[in-house]
């Protein structure tokens, strides 16, 4: 996960071809981002996954929208690296922590956070970020949890305009972004798009120090 912590962005894609997958995967490359997270959330997903690892053993993948334990094994046999998820399902967790895959469950309240951490879960995602108090409230868990060495990855109605602004906070250990390579942009084929949203936000994640 130390690769997140470096890059700091999370290209989150939704693949319903599996002709498309290589292809967005080599222009997050191009763009300077070599880390994916594959949403569970089509019926090509496991396969998108298993191509994009097979023709980049180098790039960390990731499944996303992992809601029960079986999409959990399946995204390992298929070569994810990491598992994220929209919500905290404690089984879904343990089983994927189970199988040696590290796993982000998805947060929005104290609560939530508290669950995470008691099943070991450092990392976390929190969504819907815009909808669930944005900076505001990223800042707020930052103050009971952030001495617990919790860390943050908003997603949710972030763009390229408020990312520095998340990017800025300590408990973030990265952004989580749709808006990369969205499923217009991919449907259209348009690479060169792809790779100039993630050369852009790579640039400015880098410039961020904290």
């Amino acid at each position: 996960m130390e690769r997140i912590f470096k890059k700091r962005v999370v290209p989150v894609v939704t693949l319903d071809r599996l002709e498309d997958a290589v292809s967005v995967a080599e222009a997050l490359q191009a763009g300077g981002l070599d880390i994916i997270e594959v949403t569970f959330r089509t019926p090509a997903a496991e396969s998108c996954l298993r191509a994009i690892k097979k023709a980049f053993p180098q790039m960390l993948v990731g499944a996303g929208t992992l809601l029960d334990t079986d999409q959990v094994k399946r995204a390992r046999d298929a070569g994810a690296q990491f598992g994220v998820a929209p919500g905290l399902n404690e089984a879904v967790v343990q089983a994927s922590l189970a199988l040696g895959m590290p796993f982000v469950p998805g947060v929005m309240t104290p609560s939530d956070v508290e669950r995470g951490l008691a099943l070991g879960c450092k990392l976390q995602k929190f969504f819907p970020a815009s909808v669930a108090g944005g900076l505001e409230m990223v800042n707020a868990i930052a103050g009971p949890y952030a001495h617990t060495g919790l860390k943050l990855i908003p997603l949710g109605g972030l763009n390229v305009k408020n990312a520095p602004d998340y990017l800025k906070l300590p408990i973030v250990a990265a952004i989580g972004g749709s808006w990369i390579a969205d499923k217009k942009t991919i449907a259209a084929k348009n690479w060169t798009q792809i790779t100039t949203f993630a050369r852009e936000i790579v640039a400015i994640a880098g410039a961020i120090n904290v």
